[in-house]
């Protein structure tokens, strides 16, 4: 054992029974946390437990009610975001703040450029922005650069050669993988690694417990608004997360598979879109999941769409119970049965600013010949709402107002009072906690056992492994055959997804 395990370094940032209520809601009910210097510290719990607010405190958001703030031993009580990146406190945020027809130079400064008098001084800019851009190591975007140009992972170097620039020594990523394709993931592991090595604190929010267990030296989990674990990851068993997060035991992270799929009920035959799917042939049976695998950009979602008629279609055919079916529009596909749930739940999947009960009955009004019916429609979502255990107010609550985990489920509902028997679902659990997670898949299994058939988009490759009866990967548009979920591994399915099935071991 080395020196510094035996005698590890006095905490850099010390949080110790932090209160903050928003009127009768107790948000932080006394929430302690310590993080090293050079340490990678995982912080846990459902969506509702408190970690927004927790680190909305710590960047100078949130001013709290209660509890001490240490940073480098001095007492910590930053006036706004500013005052907290100028005492080295920087967030990266799932939704990256950059100016997008900006450089990658110019947005790493921005806000804080070097001055020769009243001009910006250009050569001291360039140095500022490439010492910050050398500590990424390789694969750092160009310093001209037009931000808009890069993907999301090159994105997100950016946003960390900012807090970088600004000499940030406790950098928190909110979910920092959730967009990122595999390739950009694991770049930012090394990155990561990189920023542990030159003594920087780096606090990891996230979901996927497996990344947990790659990138961080020590855990807290949040519940409710307060601690209740911490502890050292090396040795540490994910269900003893699961346990916390949830306040109970949680047998089984994926039900088993018992379940005897019947007929075909949909038939795709050489399906091809304008630029993507090129070509997808399968067959989805009453009581399956089916599972699409594939990387960022290989047409899994566009197949979705073109399915559900948001997409042209240019060639091929689709069989609905041995029927043809033609370009449909998706009120059509709605009436013939087809249910889809967006990936991306906030821009076209749910109406933020509406209701829960608008939501939910939205592709299946509660009306009598064509006059909606207040009173059915209230009892119908109150049933789905106790159904699926949706955490809200009642059904009048704007559904922007739910955690990620629960606007999800009521995505699902509205599929489900809708009554579809052919279920599209495109990452249904992305951005949701582990918990969501677990009830999600529960919900899936009866969906399948009740004789639905679903057809799953995933990047996570061990939900695929965990839920899917069958699985299929697409690769530049072009989707293999499908085979039994336990013919498939993690390696297997990432060969397939990264060299096609034809290239694939």
């Amino acid at each position: 054992m080395s020196e510094a395990r035996e005698h590890p370094p006095a905490p850099r940032l010390v949080m110790r029974g932090v209160t903050k209520a928003f009127g009768p809601v107790q948000a932080l009910g006394g929430v302690d946390l310590e993080v090293r210097p050079g340490e990678v510290h995982a912080l846990l719990g459902e969506n509702g437990a408190g970690k927004s607010t927790l680190m909305k405190v710590l960047s100078g958001a949130y001013r709290p009610d209660g509890g001490e703030l240490l940073l480098e031993g001095a007492p910590y009580a930053p006036r706004g975001t500013q005052e907290a990146r100028a005492r080295g406190v920087a967030m990266i945020y799932q939704e990256l703040a950059l100016a997008l027809d900006l450089t990658v130079e110019e947005n790493i400064v921005l806000g804080a450029e070097p001055r020769s008098g009243l001009a910006v001084d250009r050569a001291a800019r360039r140095a500022l922005a490439e010492r910050a851009l050398a500590r990424l190591g390789d694969g750092a975007p160009a310093p001209d650069t037009r931000v808009a140009e890069l993907g999301p992972g090159p994105r997100q170097l950016v946003e960390i050669a900012r807090a970088l620039a600004s000499d940030a020594r406790v950098i928190v990523f909110d979910e920092p993988t959730s967009s990122l394709s595999r390739r950009d993931a694991e770049h930012l592991f090394e990155v990561v690694e990189r920023l542990r090595s030159d003594g920087c604190s780096v606090i990891w929010i996230g979901h996927f417990l497996e990344e947990i267990q790659r990138v961080a030296d020590r855990w807290t989990v949040l519940r409710d608004g307060a601690t209740v674990g911490t502890g050292v990851v090396a040795g540490t068993e994910p269900a003893t997360w699961v346990t916390l997060m949830a306040g109970r035991a949680v047998e089984e992270f994926f039900p088993p598979r018992e379940r005897a799929p019947g007929e075909v009920l949909l038939e795709l035959d050489g399906l091809g879109g304008e630029g993507l799917p090129v070509e997808a042939t399968l067959s989805l049976r009453r009581g399956e999941i089916l599972g699409l695998a594939g990387l960022v950009g290989a047409g899994r979602t566009e197949l979705l769409r073109a399915l559900f008629g948001l997409e042209p279609v240019r060639a091929g055919r689709v069989r609905l119970a041995a029927a043809d079916l033609g370009q449909d529009a998706p009120a059509e596909r709605i009436a013939q049965g087809f249910g889809l749930a967006s990936e991306d739940r906030k821009a076209e999947g749910l109406a933020l600013e509406r209701s829960i009960a608008f939501n939910l009955t939205l592709s299946r009004p509660v009306a009598l010949r064509g006059v909606r019916q207040p009173a059915a429609e209230a009892e119908a979502v109150s049933r789905w709402i106790r159904s699926l255990g949706v955490r809200c107010r009642d059904g009048a609550q704007a559904i922007g107002e739910l955690s990620g985990g629960n606007q999800q489920k009521v995505a699902l509902a509205r599929l489900l009072h809708q009554d579809a028997e052919v279920l599209l679902l495109d990452e249904p659990t992305r951005g949701v906690d582990v918990g969501a997670k677990v009830e999600i898949y529960r919900l899936l299994g009866q969906l399948a056992a009740q004789g639905k058939a679903l057809l799953v988009v995933s990047s996570y490759f061990p939900e695929l492994l965990g839920i899917c009866d069958r699985i299929a990967v697409m690769h530049r548009g072009r989707l293999g055959p499908a085979r039994p979920a336990d013919a498939w591994t993690e390696t297997t399915l990432l060969d397939a997804a990264a060299r096609g099935e034809g290239d694939a071991a």
